[in-house]
């Protein structure tokens, strides 16, 4: 099982990149979400990474695009990875009950462990994902402006054996660089933890996809290197396809 996700992070309306998760190093690559959606949909995907920078940064929330997302998505047989900002039940409960196939929750695995717990036992492991953004070998929380103290490997250890199957490993002093992603550590979380990974932060071209792959990780994300052509969505799926 391996997947690419094309990222469609959102911002005030519009798709954006972040340079190292810095709400203050943003650049806009569409003011239409529904036409890059369908863009890579069209070009194959399975998947939408949809992040909500405005409910991460509690700056609003884009919620109500999600049943149009996922409608797209059910169109062409894809499905919805939603997160950003989701720090309590009743979203999670929304988000879900929207169609939303997988949600991802990072500062409720850190301050709100039994919320998360009563996820889990309500709606199953397959759709939820505890996200690990780490920087500086420190778990990060509340859109990324928030330490820990806690390593992405103890907080995944954490709550693997509490039930949790998918994880989101992101190095966010990667993210958005296009400098190649931190494969090593994905990698170790996945093998020790015996549970899915998906890796996001710095992926370029197709070989840290292929790279990523071969590491035995769930999946790939992948956002600025489709937005500036440095990866050919299309041309990376057929090929992962053959393998």
């Amino acid at each position: 099982m391996f997947d690419l996700y094309p990222a469609l992070d959102l911002r005030h309306g519009r798709v954006v990149r972040l340079y190292q998760g810095d709400a203050r190093q943003e650049t806009v690559y569409e003011h239409r979400p529904l036409v890059v959606a369908r863009r890579w949909l069209e070009a194959g995907a399975r998947w939408l990474h949809v992040v909500d920078l405005d409910a991460a940064f509690g700056e609003g929330h884009h919620r109500d695009l999600a049943p149009a997302l996922v409608n797209l998505a059910q169109r062409y047989q894809a499905r919805i990875q939603w997160g950003g900002g989701v720090r309590d039940q009743a979203t999670l409960d929304a988000l879900l009950q929207a169609g939303v196939h997988r949600v991802m929750v990072g500062s409720m695995a850190v301050k709100q462990p039994t919320v998360l717990a009563q996820a889990l036992d309500r709606w199953g492991a397959a759709r939820l994902v505890v996200v690990l953004d780490a920087k500086a070998g420190q778990v990060r929380i509340a859109g990324w402006r928030q330490a820990t103290g806690l390593s992405p490997l103890a907080l995944a250890r954490f709550w693997a054996d509490r039930g949790v199957r998918w994880f989101l490993y992101t190095d966010v002093q990667r993210d958005g660089t296009l400098q190649g992603p931190d494969v090593a550590t994905a990698s170790r979380i996945a093998q020790e933890t015996r549970t899915w990974v998906v890796l996001a932060g710095g992926v370029a071209r197709l070989e840290h996809v292929l790279a990523a792959r071969e590491a035995g990780l769930a999946g790939v994300v992948v956002g600025r290197a489709l937005y500036e052509g440095t990866l050919d969505l299309k041309e990376a799926l057929q090929i992962l396809d053959t393998l």
